[in-house]
């Protein structure tokens, strides 16, 4: 992956790159961008390219409209879809103040600093995403349905699995931005496909992510197909989770008591972050059904809990967190989620005994929120969660949040108002 400026320089003026895409996220994990021509890159990384914020929902007022963005060379990736000749070449962005001084609404600069917290530390935190999506078909006017691509089940083939050509472009798309899966395959719901990311780091499996769901828009819709990241789109059907595998080490070194406070940590604070993990009305459709986890408990074997322990070693040992969807914006998850297992590490705590029995037999009170309006009341009065979000991005995201449920209690079709979003956003 390409380092430094002068070697980003020296690529677009090789590769015949004319555009160059700067890449954010709102607060709600939508990526947003901007395209000036390669001539002005010299300038974005110098002194930034201003936006309208007060047009991005939940950053800025009228009053105080300008924000800069300043592209990381690091994420230099060429757009494969796009014409090799006067080529397209995407940055994710840190977003900064007139002053210099950091946005406190840019949800990756919150995760970078998260990390480099931890390496303070002696921590270091290796992050896997698993997620899983639909694959609508188109009406005749070319809009959206609710009609899957085929009736597939967990792990068909041709002639059942019709998605085997969607996900093979995709996986070559992404190789070709330098981003490489682990496997792909489908999954149990018709039209339902996952797709897994290779080990990386915090911050650059974010990035991964936010890649990924635009990777598979572009070229579901180049398929003449809707690609749908709602947790929760067909209500008779398996939902689509975003497993996110942790891992740590302590200066390069695995150590089976970290492992444990992180997973103590994250069960400890779970119910507090659901908020940021599951952020939409839809989510909780999901969670309790089919696999998604209500339980909070882990264990080795069950996948109905929420922290599974993989049977890996080396390397490859983990935990696996079952509970977010991939309608979450990543950059906050994945910070709420580390600064949990920290948490865990610092105070050294202790997980409950694991759990091998049916999650359906565990005790109540230990169970995730069961609505939007209890997962923004639990995040209201978490004195955790308000010390890591700043202020005045919480502010924003939980009124959005109490919108979205406002709307949803009056809707006289609950289901349909649920999965709202289906078309546009997620």
């Amino acid at each position: 992956m390409t380092n430094t400026q002068v070697e980003v320089m020296q690529f677009i003026k090789e590769q015949d790159v004319r555009f160059v895409r700067l890449v954010f996220c709102d607060i709600f994990g939508q990526i947003k961008n901007i395209s000036i021509s390669a001539d002005e890159l010299g300038r974005a990384f110098a002194s930034g390219i201003s936006f309208d914020a007060s047009a991005v929902k939940g950053f800025l007022q009228v009053d105080e409209s300008d924000l800069l963005l300043f592209p990381d060379p690091a994420t230099l990736s060429i757009l494969p879809w796009r014409p090799a000749q006067g080529r397209v070449v995407r940055f994710f962005c840190s977003i900064r103040r007139p002053d210099g001084s950091r946005f406190e609404g840019d949800g990756r600069s919150l995760l970078e600093e998260t990390v480099q917290k931890a390496a303070l530390q002696g921590y270091q935190f290796g992050v896997g995403p698993e997620c899983e999506f639909y694959l609508f078909k188109l009406n005749d006017e070319g809009q959206p349905t609710y009609t899957p691509i085929d009736r597939g089940t967990y792990l068909d083939v041709a002639p059942l699995d019709k998605g085997e050509n969607v996900r093979r472009e995709i996986c070559l798309n992404l190789e070709q931005m330098g981003f490489y899966t682990e496997r792909s395959h489908h999954e149990s719901g018709p039209g339902q496909h996952e797709i897994d990311f290779k080990y990386s780091s915090p911050l650059e499996a974010a990035d991964n992510f936010i890649t990924f769901r635009s990777v598979v828009k572009t070229i579901a819709d180049r398929s003449g197909l809707f690609a749908s990241f709602l947790p929760k789109p067909l209500p008779t059907e398996s939902g689509s989770g975003l497993h996110i595998n942790l891992s740590i080490t302590r200066e390069g070194e695995q150590s089976r008591l970290l492992e444990q406070q992180m997973t103590a940590g994250i069960l400890n604070r779970i119910k507090e972050i659901s908020l940021f993990l599951n952020p939409l009305v839809n989510s909780y459709e999901r969670l309790g059904s089919f696999e998604a986890p209500r339980y909070i408990g882990w264990g080795q074997a069950n996948r109905s809990l929420l922290i599974r322990i993989p049977q890996t070693s080396g390397e490859y040992r983990r935990i696996e967190v079952r509970s977010a969807d991939p309608s979450c914006n990543p950059y906050l998850a994945i910070t709420l989620l580390l600064n949990a297992a920290l948490e865990g590490i610092r105070e050294g705590l202790t997980p409950p005994e694991e759990y091998v029995g049916s999650a359906y037999q565990m005790q109540k009170g230990t169970t995730l929120p069961s609505s939007l309006a209890e997962a923004m009341e639990l995040a209201q009065n978490s004195s955790f969660v308000q010390s890591i979000i700043p202020q005045r991005l919480f502010s924003y995201f939980l009124e959005a949040k109490k919108a979205d449920w406002l709307a949803y209690e009056e809707a006289v079709d609950k289901s349909e108002a649920s999965r709202k979003n289906v078309f546009f956003t997620t």
